[in-house]
């Protein structure tokens, strides 16, 4: 075509083929990044290993969703090889959040006891910070989170490796890999732990905002433990009930915060405390309704009072999109996206707008051309193409919207 991008294009299809990385896209990537790790020292240097890592799990899941088995085996030992060389470094030997990440890879790769091997060396290290520890929370709370999505149903769940974590974590005392049971009595004297442990992080005020972001962050990898401890020894409900709790007390602090200061840099933090619990919460309950029978309302409710909060939330908007696609009526969807379009300015409600009302009308030529191949039907579906033409107009006409290459590069595709 006369020109190469930079990167990638994310979701544009040409004929069969997704668009992935482009050769040149990705030289230049991995140039900036090396580049980079021999100007940068210490802490900076851990965070760009943080950041390329990142990277690299991106590219993995990339593999995954197209689902070429060829690819993904280079990509993961290009990046396992990575992700050893890094942790080899003195300076990372004890950082968790590279622990963490190098974990989380081997499990996408498919390597699930090479990962529970990485995050029990990692927690056997780690020491006894307990609840006290941010990076140790989180830590254990994505190890427990990968064990939860492993399990068929709750039944048994309370003596399952996931319990196991979460309540050592509580314990506050070195780590000690799962053997196979989990005592009851660890079980109430965690619960006690945790609740505790919450009750004082919702009544604590921060002196200073460098304590704001760092108690914001905790108070995020605290609930999260804490709901899915309920969550797999109590049941959804008292989950439920410890994320409504956490989300309360937020709003209220943000509202006091801006209340006080009359101005927005004290209170940035806790807006993103509150959109994190939000998602843990709405993840909680997508994954309850995979594995159980469970109203959609709830799950319904909790995404839309959500989104009307954070309208830029990627990752809302594409659960909020899911439990659409079982409801026959789109009218209601449609009402909500026209609202969230009047009331805000970010582009992803446009986007996301546009992308139901696709997958709509795939739906809807997937039926009628249903046994017939690829003769199309003898009335064509017009009116689910000329509300998409209009969704189009009207999000380029947008402020954000004249502006996004995405957008205009979708738009044209359409129309094509």
């Amino acid at each position: 075509s006369g020109f190469n991008s930079i990167g990638h294009m994310d979701m544009m299809s040409r004929g069969k083929h997704q668009i992935g990385h482009y050769k040149e896209g990705e030289e230049f990537i991995q140039n900036v990044f090396h580049v980079l790790s021999q100007i940068f020292t210490g802490k900076e240097k851990s965070n760009l290993a943080i950041c390329w890592l990142q990277y690299e799990i991106y590219k993995v899941i990339q593999c995954l969703q197209a689902k070429k088995k060829k690819k993904l085996k280079a990509q993961g030992r290009k990046s396992k090889k990575l992700a050893k060389n890094f942790l080899k470094a003195p300076d990372n030997r004890n950082n968790l959040s590279l622990w963490k990440l190098y974990a989380y890879l081997e499990w996408l790769l498919g390597n699930t006891d090479d990962s529970r091997k990485v995050f029990d060396t990692a927690l056997c290290t780690a020491g006894a910070g307990g609840l006290k520890s941010a990076q140790l929370c989180s830590l254990s709370l994505l190890y427990a989170q990968l064990e939860v999505e492993l399990l068929e149903s709750t039944e048994g769940a309370v003596t399952s490796r996931a319990v196991h974590i979460l309540t050592k974590l509580a314990e506050n005392g070195p780590y000690e890999p799962y053997s196979g049971q989990v005592l009851p009595m660890s079980v109430l004297k965690a619960r006690k732990t945790y609740e505790h442990a919450l009750q004082d992080y919702l009544s604590k005020t921060p002196v200073s905002d460098q304590d704001q972001v760092k108690d914001a962050d905790q108070l995020v990898n605290l609930v999260g433990c804490y709901a899915l401890f309920q969550y797999l020894t109590v049941g959804i409900d008292a989950a439920v009930l410890i994320y409504t709790q956490a989300s309360e007390k937020l709003e209220v602090s943000g509202s006091q915060k801006c209340e006080n200061t009359r101005e927005n840099f004290g209170i940035l933090n806790f807006p993103t405390a509150l959109e994190a619990v939000t998602l843990l919460h709405t993840n909680l309950l997508r994954f309850h309704m995979k594995i159980s029978v469970y109203p959609l309302n709830p799950l319904r409710e909790a995404l839309t009072e959500a989104l009307k909060r954070y309208p830029s939330n990627q990752s809302l908007w594409r659960s909020y999109i899911h439990v659409q696609r079982k409801s026959h009526s789109a009218s209601k969807a449609r009402r909500f996206f026209d609202s969230v379009t009047r009331s805000t300015n970010s582009l992803e409600p446009w986007l996301f707008a546009i992308q139901a009302e696709q997958m709509r009308k795939k739906l809807t030529e997937k039926v009628q051309r249903a046994d017939v191949g690829e003769v199309h039907c003898t009335i064509p579906e017009t009116g689910l193409t000329n509300r998409i033409v209009a969704l189009f107009e009207h999000a380029v006409q947008s402020e954000n919207g004249t502006h996004c290459p995405l957008l205009w590069r979708m738009y044209l595709n359409f129309m094509v």
